[in-house]
């Protein structure tokens, strides 16, 4: 169940997709669920856990849940982080990306 700001998902970014799934699924038995050639969600036990993406860094992507997208947004700029990519829906939601103080780099996701 998601719990509002709370960590919820985690995005791998790999530079290969079918790479990817080929080791994580060898490794761990990970199951894949396919939404084009540059994501692939993480299935864990009735819901996705995470997922990879296509990328040329190698810098996982936290996520957090939220409520209510628009209030997490405007928090998170009030408080002194700059928000890098602005809402926006993929599939199974909305949602957008920030960088804290320190530049570490989150996402903030809802399912509406």
């Amino acid at each position: 169940m998601d719990r509002h700001h709370s960590i919820d998902y985690i995005e791998i970014s790999v530079k290969d997709v079918d790479a990817a799934k080929a080791f994580y699924g060898s490794a761990f038995g990970w199951a894949f669920n396919d939404y084009g050639p540059e994501y692939a969600g993480i299935q864990g036990d009735g819901s996705e856990a995470g997922g990879l993406r296509r990328a040329e860094g190698a810098e996982p992507l936290v996520m957090l849940y939220s409520d209510d997208l628009q209030a997490t947004a405007d928090a998170v700029s009030a408080g002194g982080g700059t928000i890098v990519e602005p809402i926006a829906p993929y599939p199974g939601g909305h949602r957008f990306e920030f960088t804290d103080p320190d530049g570490n780099r989150l996402g903030v996701h809802t399912e509406s």
